[in-house]
């Protein structure tokens, strides 16, 4: 990813606010002819003691199951708020529009996940980030049911080995920043979101 020096995230902690607020990722490896091949999924954020890992999960039936074991170095990247950005933030007309947007790319290793009770587990932590509730449910449903779901899916273990953030906020053009925030706090819900990272990154201050 291409990342000018003011727009690089000088913080680990910003792009693991984003993966764990924007988990719906997109999984991209290499096909058998060479050409890339996306997967879009939820991934779930574990910080262990000595690495980040991604867990998740693809249908049998996909092929990118069979990538992961073959070519187990995958690129995973995520998007958070963007929107566009109008010249009219600046004071002056020699302005061109643009976009703003957060994003993480994450290179990883894979580890496939075979046992039925590491599979249970992996989808218990999908299940608690999403639905709680659901997991009694899940514990509820007939076993050769659950077997049968389980043996349905390829799950993973994703081990990141590199992250890059993009956080691209105009943050070269400070005479704009203050039209930015008027403009990102009055609109849709990622405008809304970009402006609250603005107040994060110290770009804008907040009113007293």
């Amino acid at each position: 990813m291409y990342i000018p020096a003011q727009f690089k995230a000088k913080h680990e902690a910003h792009a693991l606010e984003l993966i764990r607020a924007h988990p719906f990722g997109s999984l991209i490896s290499n096909d058998d002819d060479g050409f890339p091949f996306v997967t879009h999924l939820p991934l779930h954020l574990q910080s262990r003691s000595d690495r980040l890992v991604l867990l998740g999960h693809v249908a049998k039936a996909n092929p990118h199951g069979r990538f992961l074991q073959t070519r187990p170095q995958v690129l995973v990247t995520f998007m958070g708020p963007q929107a566009y950005m109008s010249p009219q933030v600046y004071p002056d007309l020699a302005r061109v529009p643009t976009w703003s947007y957060l994003a993480v790319h994450a290179k990883a290793e894979v580890v496939l996940v075979d046992a039925e009770s590491a599979k249970d587990q992996l989808l218990k932590q999908l299940i608690a980030d999403h639905e709680p509730p659901y997991a009694q449910q899940w514990r509820g449903l007939d076993s050769d049911y659950q077997t049968k779901m389980l043996g349905g899916i390829t799950a993973f273990e994703l081990h990141i080995t590199a992250l890059e953030c993009k956080l691209k906020l105009n943050q070269h053009r400070p005479e704009s920043h203050a039209a930015m925030y008027q403009a990102y706090s009055q609109g849709s819900p990622d405008e809304q979101a970009l402006a609250q990272w603005m107040l994060k990154l110290g770009l804008v201050q907040p009113k007293a």
